[in-house]
């Protein structure tokens, strides 16, 4: 059953908006960040990552950014015209702004962390004037990341976004991609999230994002109530991923449909929600029905979580049914489902 129609006579499948960044990843990895000495550098940021993993998937995709107008800017606008990602909505900052930069840490097989530098990052510099509604029209539908409304006039651009896309009833995807930097409290959180949310027709978070989103509406809400609630307001899908518990994405018509994530050895912890996201969207816009999209997105997320990079190591269709084969030949045929 599709739950959310897509207009196919768009030019692109999907318009991302929110953070594009650099990854910093070592090489010399299970070992503390501070005894590190070698990285390599990789495209970064939830939505660039997201946006990549279409483009590996044969999906046409545009993005609004703004990103430093230095090398690194130069870097990231490459990378994604190589990858075949419209970049004619990427502009660079004219104050001396700098690339948001994201230093990794793999301690061990289970133990990864994150560190952010993003004081005057370029991406929140994304202005209002910015947003071009022809620009979204152009599109299937649009992705919010939610750090995108951390700070302005960033959050005021995805809100004119949000906005339009609605205007023009185009699909709204709402990925929480909750990062604790830049925000102030989790009351704004709490109102800039649910600001998105309430019009979106597909939400992704984990279950500590959508507590943040809901803070100031109810709190201690399960995930049944939760999806419940969103349903109410406008998502047609709500997807409410628990990490190595696996993930469920609850549809309008009532219906729950879970995924597990397909055994792998991990080298890292992050990186596979990008993935995630990537190949689901990429089954919805093929017609596929909820469970073969999960699937095809767990089997990705395992995927990114085995490689060193996220954005260059997104998997093309064939490599994600490839593994999923495989997977399948040694555990079982019903391996990642519930």
């Amino acid at each position: 059953m599709k739950y959310i129609e897509f207009d196919n006579s768009k030019e692109f499948d999907l318009i991302l908006l929110g953070r594009v960044a650099v990854d910093l990843n070592p090489v010399d990895y299970y070992c503390p960040l501070n005894e590190s000495t070698t990285f390599k550098r990789y495209l970064g940021g939830s939505p660039a990552n997201i946006a990549v993993g279409l483009a590996r998937l044969g999906k046409k995709v545009g993005f609004f950014a703004r990103v430093s107008d230095d090398q690194f800017g130069t870097f990231v606008t490459d990378f994604f015209e190589n990858e075949g990602i419209d970049t004619s909505h990427i502009k660079r900052c004219k104050n001396g702004e700098k690339i948001g930069l994201t230093f990794t840490e793999i301690k061990s097989e289970t133990e990864s962390s994150i560190v952010m530098y993003r004081n005057e990052a370029a991406d929140l510099k994304l202005d209002v004037e910015d947003i071009d509604e022809e620009y979204i029209k152009r599109g299937k539908a649009l992705l919010i990341s939610g750090t995108a409304l951390a700070e302005s006039p960033s959050r005021e651009a995805a809100l004119k976004a949000a906005a339009l896309a609605k205007k023009n009833s185009i699909p709204i995807i709402f990925d929480i991609d909750y990062r604790a930097y830049n925000w102030k409290n989790d009351d704004e959180i709490a109102i800039y999230y649910s600001s998105v949310a309430k019009d979106a027709d597909i939400i992704l978070g984990s279950r500590e994002e959508y507590d943040l989103t809901q803070k100031l509406i109810k709190q201690g809400m399960n995930d049944i109530e939760t999806a419940k609630y969103w349903h109410n307001q406008n998502a047609k899908i709500v997807i409410i991923k628990h990490g190595k518990e696996g993930s469920t994405a609850y549809t309008d018509d009532g219906e729950s449909y879970s995924i597990k994530p397909f055994p792998i050895k991990l080298l890292k912890s992050f990186g596979g929600g990008d993935g995630y996201a990537s190949a689901f969207l990429y089954g919805l816009f093929e017609g596929w029905e909820i469970i073969d999209c999960l699937e095809f997105g767990s089997a990705s997320a395992s995927m990114l979580v085995a490689s060193h990079a996220c954005s260059q190591d997104m998997p093309t269709v064939d490599a994600v049914k490839e593994f999923i084969k495989k997977e399948k030949e040694e555990y079982g045929e019903l391996i990642a489902r519930v």
